[in-house]
């Protein structure tokens, strides 16, 4: 086991990294400061992982939330549900609520906690590639809107995540694909050894592999956890994290919640990045195919949809968390491993960036 630590000072807390995590108690109730403990977790997760966590909370007065599974749930209906679990078996304000899912469970758990009678605690158990190394880390909890994904939610750490490098071996080929665009992202942000070994690892990852796998996570939730410790409310240098999200939200939001999950849809906005940064003439040529092989490699898309025409995207990446004064905000690249964020763009190179990722 690997264990990392997020310095928020006194809201600091631990990410412990590796295979058969998920079940143990010692890990656990260090961070469950009262009796009662609400579960939350989806349809799919409920058949194949609640068994194997129920045992370590059977001294607690327990209840468990099983939602539908999908980003199309993501959404205050949902979220409701649980609430009116916790409303009906009389949980107070020492309750912890536990997380085991992927974003989408994380997400909702992580926003139902900060809104419970103002604040109650909670634990991350991130089940997916993309959780344990992006979602679960940093404490950006959200629900998604009809006009824009992620625009209704809070900053609200948990106790601690455990990332059971294990699970990942049921995952579906798509999903761990989805997972390996944020470990990608962080190569392209910061770290530009990484990126190198991503080229030389990335069958050992998508085989499973679990040293591969583990450094993997160590890696990208080292970079999360000092950018984060930095920046805990992305008022400057935590936007570095978002590249390639503007574009890739944009896509989820027109193509529907779902049809493209949202790493496949990162990956995608991270070429338009790289091809925006490009044409601006801050990185060397050839970043662009190169990052296409990688992703390609990985089994990402790597093309804009067809379906969607490049001026359908403007208006909704203008509802965007980034926009500030009514001006568009960017992740780009500077070089391999360095971001920046900056409004020195216009429409037309958006748009052209937009289209040079046609298939």
């Amino acid at each position: 086991m690997r264990t990392l630590r997020v310095d928020l000072a006194d809201r600091s807390y631990p990410i412990h990294i590796g295979p058969k995590l998920l079940g143990r108690e010692d890990l656990l109730a260090p961070h469950i400061k009262g009796r009662q403990v609400c579960l939350v977790t989806n349809t799919t997760l409920a058949t194949l992982l609640l068994p194997e966590i129920k045992p370590s909370l059977s001294q607690y007065d327990y209840t468990e939330v099983i939602l539908p599974d999908g980003e199309a749930y993501k959404n205050l209906e949902t979220l409701n549900l649980i609430f009116d679990e916790l409303l009906r078996a009389r949980h107070t304000r020492k309750t912890t609520l536990i997380a085991l899912g992927g974003g989408v469970i994380g997400d909702m758990t992580g926003f139902a906690a900060a809104c419970y009678q103002r604040g109650v605690d909670f634990i991350q158990l991130p089940t997916t590639l993309l959780s344990q190394v992006d979602s679960s880390v940093g404490g950006k909890t959200a629900v998604n809107h009809p006009m824009g994904k992620n625009m209704i939610g809070a900053f609200y750490q948990p106790n601690c995540v455990i990332a059971d490098s294990s699970v990942l071996q049921q995952l579906p080929e798509r999903e761990l694909a989805a997972g390996l665009a944020e470990v990608i992202k962080y190569g392209l942000i910061a770290d530009e050894p990484f990126y190198r070994w991503l080229e030389s690892n990335m069958h050992a990852l998508r085989a499973g592999e679990q040293d591969a796998l583990s450094y993997a996570i160590e890696r990208s939730c080292q970079i999360k956890a000092e950018v984060v410790a930095a920046d805990e409310r992305e008022s400057g240098l935590r936007a570095i994290l978002n590249l390639g999200h503007t574009f890739g939200h944009a896509i989820e939001t027109h193509m529907g919640y779902g049809e493209y999950l949202h790493g496949e849809a990162v990956a995608i906005g991270m070429q338009m990045a790289i091809a925006l940064s490009e044409s601006k003439g801050w990185i060397d040529p050839g970043l662009l195919e190169r990052n296409r092989t990688l992703s390609l490699a990985a089994g990402l898309p790597v093309h804009t949809p067809e379906s969607m025409p490049a001026t359908e995207f403007l208006p909704l990446m203008a509802v965007d968390k980034k926009v500030l004064n009514g001006r568009l905000r960017l992740v780009l690249l500077s070089a391999l491993g360095k971001a920046i964020v900056t409004e020195d763009v216009s429409e037309e190179e958006v748009l052209a960036a937009i289209e040079a990722c046609r298939s």
